[in-house]
């Protein structure tokens, strides 16, 4: 039986713009993950939540938990824009899956890969898949936070140099103000330009 999870999750797929980011938590399987969702649980029994279901606030709690926590291990990489247009969204978050498995410094021995539905890390892992994995294994949750809270970090300090198109609120997603600040100030390359043209943006 193995002695390790690695949980693995992305955020960002279906982003119009800024990376795919894939985090990956190395968790012991004796561990307890009531102990890190007790921390924003004011009420009742700890639940197991995937990062959409939490607040910012409650992401950056927890985040900052499991990368203070002695018996916790985590990872993150991301694949650019015009990675993702050359070799596609499902292509590049394979190749962010394997570069974050490989940051955490731990081989295939003792290890069972758990992913959220997918996604996939090279073949000498042992792996398995979970639909909705974000919220029935708790070593993909606390991956989920992991890439969510990188994710969204990096898009804020990208508004800086992008500034007009709202990355701080909108973190690359299509929402109305980013449709519009794309139809005032155009394309740039941190847009992914097929996502761009499925929504029949014109792309100068």
């Amino acid at each position: 039986m193995s002695n390790f999870f690695i949980g693995i999750d992305e955020a960002g797929r279906g982003a119009l713009a800024g990376p795919v980011c894939v985090g990956a938590v190395l968790y012991p399987e004796d561990f307890d993950w009531k102990e890190v969702f007790s921390l924003i649980t004011k009420k009742g029994k700890p639940k197991l939540r995937d990062s959409k279901q939490l607040t910012a606030q409650q992401r950056d709690i927890l985040y900052e938990y499991i990368a203070a926590h002695g018996r916790l291990r985590h990872a993150s990489a991301f694949v650019d824009a015009s990675t993702i247009d050359s070799i596609g969204i499902v292509n590049a978050a394979h190749e962010a899956a394997a570069v974050a498995i490989s940051e955490l410094g731990i081989g295939p021995a003792r290890v069972q890969v758990l992913l959220d539905a997918g996604l996939r890390v090279p073949s000498k892992w042992d792996q398995q898949s979970f639909v909705r994995g974000d919220e029935r294994i708790p070593a993909i949750s606390f991956a989920s936070i992991v890439a969510k809270v990188t994710r969204d970090r990096h898009m804020e300090e990208l508004s800086l140099a992008y500034a007009g198109y709202g990355f701080e609120h909108n973190k690359g997603y299509g929402t109305n103000g980013h449709f519009e600040a794309i139809r005032k100030l155009g394309v740039h390359a941190i847009h992914r330009t097929y996502f761009l043209r499925r929504y029949q943006v014109s792309i100068k």
